[in-house]
């Protein structure tokens, strides 16, 4: 009779053995998706249900849904519908109206779901091939748990950032298998969802470069990347899509004005996401500076990721959704050196965080949307199913919230005037608007003048008084009506 396997056998048994390059190699049979997707998806739908509380979370899901009608009208991107954005999230956009209609953003809050989702699973394969199955685990479930670790407004709303992190993760694991032609183009799609997506291009191209790839790959990476933007450009038009994407934004990433008001704003968003990742900060510090776990690629990747949040010197609550990959990657790095008990602690402090940030969503008040509602109804009886209309200010989901078109390509005042993020030192102004913009504007007021204006400016440096293009057309041929919780609304004169 055979004696039994000694319990130190069985360890050996169950010791895993690194592949050719290092990296784990799973078990076939071992039915790790099965058992940890469900999990995954449950923290997605569950992280993920403020955002389905509001009919929006701020003004550029508003603008990405009024810019997708404006092209199921037959508008052209970058011409008669404008933004300083690539394509990709508009396009998404009009898809889903197509599909679903335009009267609830629905649809692409669930997409939002599926992004997350996406890229937590994208960020446990890479960990799972590098560190094992534990380190794989602890990625996906950390980084859904941090993924909320915002202001609502910036971490539950369906836009350009979160369309973008599932593009950036698979452009990490597409160069960590040495697939770089879809490298590439996943770097190309991330820079196609926003422009500092095109940041994880340094990440990538270090492993490219450490992995001593030939002449033949720096070509795929290049084809792959090219071939996205390109076509992207020739499906707008290639000038237009070069300037609003790359060249036309010169004085909105300028840091004068406001220095004080935006730094406190990059510090505070800052000081919010190290609370969200109070469980991942300390493994990290701990281990990751004493130990190799080959996670240099990583630190260049949050390292380029905080550049793109730095670029523009605005500092938005969105843009440090960029950091979320790769700080959860970092931690499952660390984590996997340190016992298990340390894993569990991490995961239970981002627990925690996790669910002060639902509770956040879930009551938080939204006195801006209720605001943007107002003006909407306001305007909805003043204005019939075809005239047009101009929202003044900063809120262009009233045009989506009023179902109404807008007058103008330049759905907020921050493209005329330079203003925006809080903005009000001396570079806003006419003079300071997206070049050539006000010539363009009149000629738009002179051929479909608006039936109902709405000055949304409420003593901000955009005011009309302070423009004199839109003072003269005001008081030519408009009359104030009334004033809607300090917005002035105005109706053509004799109409």
């Amino acid at each position: 009779m055979l004696a039994a396997p000694s319990a130190s056998l069985r360890s050996v048994r169950n010791i895993r053995v690194p592949g050719p390059r290092g990296e784990y190699v799973p078990d076939r049979r071992d039915p790790y998706w099965t058992r940890l997707l469900p999990l995954l998806t449950a923290l997605a739908c569950v992280t993920r249900a403020p955002s389905f509380r509001w009919p929006l979370w701020n003004p550029d899901e508003g603008y990405l849904a009024v810019q997708a009608r404006l092209l199921a009208d037959g508008g052209t991107l970058y011409e008669t519908v404008v933004d300083r954005k690539p394509p990709l999230v508009p396009w998404l956009y009009a898809g889903a109206f197509a599909l679903f209609g335009d009267d609830s953003l629905l649809p692409l809050k669930a997409l939002a779901v599926a992004a997350q989702l996406l890229t937590a699973v994208l960020l446990v394969s890479i960990a799972r091939r590098r560190w094992g199955d534990r380190a794989g685990r602890t990625a996906g479930v950390l980084y859904l748990l941090i993924s909320i670790g915002l202001n609502p407004e910036d971490a539950q709303a369906a836009t350009f950032e979160i369309f973008m992190l599932p593009c950036t993760a698979a452009a990490m694991w597409c160069a960590d298998r040495r697939r770089w032609g879809a490298a590439g183009a996943a770097v190309a799609c991330a820079f196609l969802a926003k422009q500092t997506g095109g940041a994880v291009l340094l990440p990538v191209a270090w492993l490219l470069w450490r992995a001593g790839a030939p002449r033949a790959d720096v070509l795929r990476l290049a084809a792959g990347l090219c071939a996205p933007v390109a076509a992207a450009a020739l499906l707008t038009t290639p000038a237009g899509f070069l300037f609003w994407t790359v060249t036309g934004s010169g004085a909105y990433a300028s840091f004068t004005g406001s220095e004080l008001h935006v730094l406190v704003r990059g510090l505070g968003n800052a000081a919010i996401l190290a609370a969200a990742c109070a469980g991942i900060v300390p493994p990290v510090v701990r281990v990751l500076r004493i130990a190799r776990t080959g996670a240099t690629d990583l630190w260049l990747w949050l390292a380029s990721a905080v550049a793109a949040v730095l670029l523009g010197f605005h500092f938005f609550g969105h843009y440090y959704l960029q950091l979320m990959p790769p700080l959860a990657l970092l931690g499952a790095a660390a984590l996997q050196i340190l016992p298990r008990e340390r894993t569990l602690r991490a995961i239970v402090a981002s627990g925690c965080g996790c669910a002060v940030f639902l509770a956040w969503g879930l009551l938080a008040p939204r006195p801006e949307l209720a605001h943007a509602t107002r003006l909407a109804e306001t305007v909805r009886a003043r204005s019939g199913p075809h005239d047009r209309v101009l929202f003044w200010g900063m809120h262009p989901e009233a045009y989506w919230l009023a179902d109404r078109a807008p007058a103008s390509r330049y759905l907020t005042a921050g493209l005329l005037t330079n203003y925006s993020g809080g903005r009000n030192g001396p570079q806003v102004g006419e003079k300071y608007g997206v070049a050539g913009s006000w010539p363009v504007f009149r000629e738009e007021l002179r051929r479909h003048p608006p039936k109902v204006v709405v000055d949304d400016s409420r003593g901000g440096a955009f005011a009309p008084e302070r423009m004199p293009t839109l003072r003269r057309a005001l008081e030519a041929g408009y009359e104030p009506l009334m004033r809607v919780g300090g917005a002035v609304v105005y109706v053509r004169a004799g109409g």
